[in-house]
């Protein structure tokens, strides 16, 4: 995201006590109040056992809980549409999971994997309205830059678990949601790996192309062995976008060395 610089001259020109979270601790659980008042409802329609909508407030009381860990420094005194609209994916997302790891017969029930795709779908379009909100109402921010970067690696994560929940292809599936996780392992392993990276249209496109990917893999008309070709182009792509940046990170450090 740009202008992130901005937003930090703009907190260093105001007294400190005057940046608290602001009211990120509040939007966050409204926004959770909001979700159980959705999931519940939506398990009595679809006929879900009830530990579908508890394991996926359990999930989101999680995410939202390592988000706020991640507010501190945050620039702008208002939690943001931005941030709000991501948070509501991640919503989605936990939703969207619970259904995958614990609806009963759901490898059988086509209602409930088209209602899990328009979950993903839903927020793969919000996807492109988060960081529209925060450009124009100048609440850019590096945690809001993580949040959403999260969220997009949660997704993934869910839609390859329900991927390899429906036999679409083996369990080397979960590498593309796990990917993600594997690079911040990798940080730890490698400290270099830690250096920010460069905005990259690149790995904007390919995370776009996971999702679409991964949807297009759930329709029930997609079988194997089409599935296994879409999951494998998909993975390599992935593959290909993160070793870019691990190369571009260490020669960068060698090259400042």
């Amino acid at each position: 995201m740009a202008n992130v610089r901005d937003g930090w001259e703009r907190r260093l020109a105001r007294p400190a006590a005057s940046i608290p979270h602001g009211n990120a601790p509040s939007a966050l659980f409204g926004l959770f109040l909001a979700s159980a008042g959705l999931y519940m409802p939506a398990a009595l329609i679809l006929g879900l056992e009830p530990q579908v909508p508890l394991l996926a407030l359990a999930c989101l009381a999680a995410f939202y809980r390592l988000a706020m860990r991640g507010l501190s420094g945050y620039p702008h005194p208002r939690f943001g549409y931005a941030n709000t609209v991501t948070a509501a994916r991640a919503a989605l997302a936990c939703l969207a999971g619970a259904i995958a790891l614990c609806a009963d017969g759901f490898l059988r029930n086509g209602p409930l994997v088209i209602f899990l795709i328009g979950l993903a779908t839903v927020a793969l379009v919000l996807d492109g309205l988060d960081g529209f909100l925060a450009r124009r109402f100048g609440e850019v921010s590096d945690f809001g830059a993580r949040f959403d970067m999260e969220t997009d690696a949660f997704l993934i994560l869910v839609l390859s678990l329900a991927a390899v929940t429906l036999n679409k292809a083996g369990p080397w599936i979960l590498a593309i949601g796990l990917m993600r996780y594997a690079f911040i392992a990798g940080q730890w392993l490698v400290p270099r790996l830690k250096a920010p990276l460069p905005p990259s249209f690149r790995r904007k496109l390919i995370c776009v192309l996971q999702v679409v990917a991964l949807l297009a893999l759930m329709l029930p008309a997609v079988t194997s062995p089409l599935s296994d070709a879409i999951a494998a182009l998909a993975l390599a792509a992935l593959i290909f976008s993160f070793g870019a940046d691990c190369l571009y990170l260490l020669r960068r450090r060698q090259e400042v060395g």
